[in-house]
């Protein structure tokens, strides 16, 4: 049976609107009738019920998205089968597929570009820790909030790396135009393939065209594997540029480290801490060339001088060595004199009066070792404090702060408070980390327009206002009620109104020419702006 608005899985999840039809699945927005919660439930499609192989792809995407917590992962909260299909229950992301806005705007900014890759990077790496490759990173597999937040999806190929995976051995997984050589080539695939994914996305957004195409999916496949990808535009910046060809790199060795090197040098360069970025991704060097290996098609940097620069067949040159040689020669005959001068010149043996106090003196005494002990950094000491303080609390460890304004907080309280360290543990000194603060708790968007039922609108007559359910409560926070000012009108009961509800009647007042009626949504602790004022003539 197809799914339809007002059906309900597992007893619960009461569907109200398709957003998105995918390969796999229908994605709907649906009402959790147990706790009241706005929540994404995405359904098996009817053709594959009776494929136990999609079920058990739908099976995994569900084990394999609950393996991380994470915010820019969009979170799996609960999986059921009932009548030969299953279903998936994850949190409802507002906002638009990058992909969607691509279609729409075809080019992004280095400095948009670079946030979404250091996001998205940042994500990775929490998956790729817990063992997790998500195999298909694209568009529209990247979901951007209007805050600009994003929020990794579709966990369905992904993964983990010490389990045997779902396909056969050789069989290609993943969307062939961000298909990175070695999932072209039928390899195991790895955290480094998610790398290469998201710098084929990096690249499209920045140049507007994907770097690889071709007639069939086998001609782009050949392309990732074999091709050099064009040069993207010389009005980008070369750090951007050099960045997102490391990226895109044939070989896995030859592409950042770990997303998290990845993520933190997006951040850097945005910054404009390029060697901060250099450290982090060699391939950010501040090159001139646009030039590609042949072997591996990534950028060449400059070579340093080699040590012999003899042309093939040319006899080594010999000045050099004599030069050497007549140095150290000159060195050691001065360091013979100078001996001969100090024992022909013995001290003068000390007298009463010149002998100082027996105090101790610096030569006495032994100086302090220089290696820096290790730094241990505990999360908890830091989880509650604002920026000033944890700026504080680091510089006297001899640490750098990398500030990043994170996720809106459950409660105002916690407003640029600290609610995430990394790294933690043992850390060297001058080590940059990461300090996640929560940002500022946007006021909620006004709620949209209310209709009103067919008339007449007569004295005393009784009509019926609608709205729409509220979708626009900021990450963390649910819609608790429909709160309503009016005149001109009376309602049965009450002017609140839970979140479950949408329509309620009004009596329409016998003493005036017009009934006004709006609202505002309450979003736990957070309140909406009033919505435009709905306005009903009253005849006679």
């Amino acid at each position: 049976m197809r799914p339809e608005i007002g059906q309900v899985f597992g007893g619960r999840y009461q569907l109200k609107s398709r957003l998105a039809i995918g390969g796999m699945g229908e994605v709907w927005q649906a009402l959790d009738q147990v706790i009241e919660r706005q929540v994404a439930i995405k359904i098996l499609k009817e053709e594959y019920l009776g494929d136990k192989g999609f079920r058990e792809r739908f099976r995994a995407e569900a084990r394999h998205a609950a393996l991380v917590n994470h915010e820019g992962i969009a979170g799996v909260y609960d999986y059921g089968e009932e009548e030969g299909s299953a279903y998936l229950v994850m949190e409802l992301v507002p906002g638009e597929a990058l992909s969607t806005i691509l279609e729409r705007e075809r080019i992004l900014s280095p400095e948009r570009v670079l946030d979404i890759v250091a996001q998205t990077a940042s994500a990775l790496h929490a998956a790729h820790e817990a063992g997790l490759v998500h195999r298909d990173i694209k568009p529209g597999n990247l979901l951007i909030t209007p805050d600009g937040r994003v929020k990794i999806t579709d966990f369905g190929i992904a993964r983990i790396a010490d389990q045997v995976p779902l396909t056969a051995t050789g069989q290609v997984m993943g969307t062939v135009q961000y298909l990175s050589p070695e999932q072209a080539s039928g390899k195991t695939a790895s955290a480094s393939t998610d790398i290469y994914s998201l710098g084929i996305v990096a690249y499209e957004a920045l140049a507007g065209r994907r770097p690889f195409t071709g007639e069939s999916q086998v001609a782009i496949a050949m392309a990732h594997i074999k091709n050099a990808p064009p040069a993207l535009p010389e009005s980008i910046p070369l750090a951007v540029r050099n960045l997102i060809f490391a990226c895109i790199a044939k070989k896995a060795d030859k592409r950042p480290a770990t997303a998290q090197h990845l993520a933190r040098a997006a951040v850097a360069i945005k910054r404009g801490h390029l060697g901060e970025a250099l450290a982090l991704v060699p391939a950010v060097h501040d090159a001139e060339s646009d030039e590609f290996d042949e072997d591996t098609s990534t950028r060449v940097l400059p070579s340093p001088i080699p040590l012999d620069d003899r042309v093939d067949g040319e006899p080594r040159k010999l000045w050099p060595l004599v030069t050497l040689a007549s140095v150290l020669g000159a060195l050691l005959i001065a360091a013979i004199i100078a001996i001969i001068v100090v024992s022909s010149n013995p001290a003068p043996a000390p007298t009463p009066t010149a002998t100082p106090p027996a105090t101790p003196t610096d030569t006495a005494t032994p100086n302090p070792t220089t290696t820096d002990e290790p730094i241990v950094l505990d999360e908890a000491d830091f989880l509650g404090k604002t920026q000033q303080q944890v700026q504080e609390t680091l510089d006297a460890l001899g640490l750098r702060l990398d500030a990043v304004v994170g996720s809106v907080p459950p409660s105002a309280d916690l407003v640029g408070t600290a609610y995430r360290v990394n790294p933690t543990g043992q850390v060297e000194k001058d080590t940059l980390v990461a300090v996640y603060f929560y940002d500022e708790i946007p006021t909620p968007a006004a709620p949209a327009a209310l209709t009103v039922s067919a008339g007449p609108y007569t004295p005393g007559a009784t009509v019926t206002i609608s709205w729409p359910t509220y979708t626009l409560c900021p990450s963390g926070y649910t819609v608790a009620s429909y709160d309503f000012t009016i005149n001109g009108g009376t309602f049965p009961r009450v002017a609140s109104f839970g979140p479950r509800v949408t329509s309620t009647t009004v009596v329409l007042s016998e003493d005036t020419s017009e009934m006004r009626a709006s609202y505002s949504v309450a979003c736990g602790t957070l309140r909406s702006a009033q919505s435009v004022e709905l306005v009903v003539p009253i005849t006679p």
